[in-house]
């Protein structure tokens, strides 16, 4: 229950695929954010022949000014078959876009000129941005490297779902989970983290932007904060050359080249980095382990300013090595 003192707000449960739909429609600026641009248009892609799918939706991410991403959506209940029904629906999705990216295209080229809003973000994009117009950034998010990227949209979501999502298939997954709940007199609400939260500025400051702009450009992402106690600091970080239960987001996994450690209070600093050698799931979690190369190196302190924007790093923070090395404080960091 979402309790307030006027009012008591139960789950309720979706009954349809639709529902869930409907929700994320309702929902989608504060869901994704003012960067992203969600396409509701369901179409058959994938050449004649070869295996061929109809995605939920598709979502235009250009929070990267370099680095303009596609995400195709499935949108799911958890109580359906997930497991098998998921992990084989997307890598059916994958097949599909590899197989006909022309037609890809064509349906993104023709659901755009329907919506002249998102078209006008995409061009406005692609001007600032050195992609000369809405058709060389289609090329972009469909011709790049590595250019399938895949979104789940589901009421609830397991660990064991998670898991096999984001260590078995070969391509980026990233899952959203959205719930909803309902009052006596019939006023829905809905729960859920933005997608992408805590690459955002929001998550840092704890500001209410519901934009939840970026605060870093994801394509300069090379390394992980981690907030550690000092016992976890020399034992594991320090002591075993690595650090361990670790969530990352699929789409950040092969950024990631240096893990940077906030030591706690009463230390309250990033002191130490260690350099990424390989990234492996952590037993049968949805998380992962972080192996260095060699022993950290230790680096002049970054300390939390007392009362200043950034708070205390309580979960792990996207950055990059550059902004380590350029910062004094962590108001300069994020």
């Amino acid at each position: 229950m979402l309790w307030t003192k006027s009012k008591q707000f139960h789950p309720w449960p979706y009954e349809k695929e639709a529902e869930v739909e409907a929700a994320i429609r309702a929902s989608q600026t504060a869901l994704f954010g003012a960067s992203r641009h969600y396409l509701d248009v369901k179409k058959l892609i994938g050449a004649q022949g070869k295996t061929q799918n109809i995605p939920d939706g598709y979502l235009i991410d250009l929070s990267s000014k370099t680095e303009p991403t596609l995400y195709l959506v499935e949108v799911e209940l958890a109580r359906h078959d997930s497991i098998r029904h998921i992990a084989q629906q997307l890598l059916n999705f994958s097949l599909s876009f590899k197989s006909s990216p022309q037609k890809m295209k064509s349906i993104l080229r023709s659901t755009l000129e329907k919506t002249p809003d998102t078209l006008n973000a995409c061009e406005q994009y692609a001007k600032a941005n050195g992609f000369n117009n809405v058709d060389y950034l289609l090329d972009k998010l469909i011709y790049g490297e590595d250019a399938f990227n895949s979104l789940v949209i589901i009421d609830d979501v397991e660990d064991e779902l998670e898991s096999i999502l984001h260590n078995s298939l070969r391509f980026s997954v990233e899952t959203l989970t959205i719930r909803r709940f309902r009052d006596a007199e019939g006023e829905v609400i809905y729960e859920f983290e933005p997608f992408l939260y805590d690459l955002s500025s929001q998550s840092a400051t704890a500001a209410t932007d519901n934009g939840n702009s970026p605060a870093i450009d994801p394509s300069e992402i090379d390394t992980l904060v981690v907030p550690a106690r000092e016992d976890g600091f020399k034992d594991t970080f320090l002591g075993e050359n690595m650090w361990r239960q670790v969530r990352i987001h699929s789409s950040m996994i092969p950024r990631i080249k240096h893990v940077a450690v906030y030591r706690i209070a009463p230390i309250s600093a990033i002191t130490h980095i260690g350099d990424v050698a390989k990234i492996d799931p952590w037993k049968d979690s949805k998380k992962y382990a972080l192996y260095f190369d060699k022993p950290a190196r230790e680096i002049p302190p970054i300390p939390l300013v007392p009362d200043g924007r950034i708070k205390a790093p309580q979960n792990i923070r996207y950055t990059s090595l550059k902004r380590i090395e350029a910062a004094k404080t962590l108001d300069d960091l994020f």
